[in-house]
């Protein structure tokens, strides 16, 4: 029956190779140790061992704020995909098509309709695993259909920032998303309805610049990297040493660019409680 052992090795083989051990572990970017996957996963995300926030997408962020079975996530605008015909050692095109696989979302900003422990709220996830969450024509054309969706429905904006800036490859195209973002930004406020900002790892570039600090309430998760330029070319610009922790999220809310830095554990919840604060009994008077 030699035949059958190695019928059952080659399974058994087989078997180990779908489920790979590396898997069942994650090297935590903060403190370097290995932590269990699910044991990450069921903490939200965040290292049991030194409370490093790990960077997430939309999916797991949707999931994580807005209330279970309340959310659907809005169509992603069509924009035109190569208004350059840009060519670096990659035509765009494949650039765009590969960030699409390894995320498999059509573009670095998604949006979704739900509620937040019963107030509703139109809430958009910018994903850094989608080119590094950089903003080009559909990034801006995604933030004003969010903006415009919200103010149909009478409830907050409410946006979580990851990224590395401007998207190059769009040049002068991607720079007109900021003006177009605070234009809609202030049709939110002429509506009387809030915008809100929470701001993760890493937030820069021009998204800093525009629709990343007007919020009416600026939130951020502990030790987010928010900042325009980065911080060698700031030192070598003013030719001074900068201080320890500068960009980091606890140094913005000790200098007053912020309103809270709060654990993700307790975002929902303090999210909630913003909201309920900004729009008082409106939710209610809508149900």
């Amino acid at each position: 029956m030699s035949w059958l052992n190695n019928v059952r090795n080659a399974l058994a083989f087989k078997s180990k190779k779908e489920q790979p051990e590396e898997n069942l572990w994650h090297k935590c970017k903060g403190c370097g140790q290995m932590v269990f996957t699910k044991e990450l996963e069921e903490n939200l995300h965040v290292c049991p061992r030194c409370e490093h926030h790990e960077r997430i997408g939309p999916k797991i962020r949707f999931g994580q704020i807005l209330d279970q079975g309340s959310y659907a996530e809005l169509p992603s605008p069509k924009v035109p995909e190569d208004p350059l015909k840009f060519r670096d050692s990659k035509k765009y095109v494949d650039r765009i098509k590969a960030a699409r696989t390894a995320t498999n979302e059509a573009d670095a900003l998604l949006n979704a309709r739900g509620t937040i422990l019963g107030h509703r709220v139109v809430m958009g996830v910018q994903d850094f695993a989608f080119m590094g969450g950089s903003m080009g024509l559909a990034v801006g054309e995604a933030f004003v259909r969010g903006v415009e969706n919200a103010i149909a429905d009478r409830c907050p904006y409410l946006i979580f920032t990851a990224a590395g800036g401007a998207r190059m490859q769009e040049g002068i195209l991607s720079l007109m998303q900021m003006p177009r973002s605070t234009v809609a930004i202030q049709m939110l406020h002429d509506a009387g309805l809030p915008y809100i900002v929470v701001l993760t790892d890493p937030t820069t570039g021009g998204v800093t610049a525009s629709y990343a600090m007007l919020g009416d309430v600026q939130i951020a998760e502990p030790n987010a990297l928010i900042g325009f330029a980065g911080q060698r070319v700031i030192e070598s610009t003013i030719r001074e040493k900068l201080p320890e922790g500068f960009q980091r999220a606890e140094y913005l809310l000790a200098h007053g660019m912020l309103d809270m830095v709060v654990h993700r554990r307790d975002l929902r919840e303090r999210l909630a409680q913003v909201i309920g604060y900004l729009c008082g009994n409106r939710d209610a008077a809508a149900a």
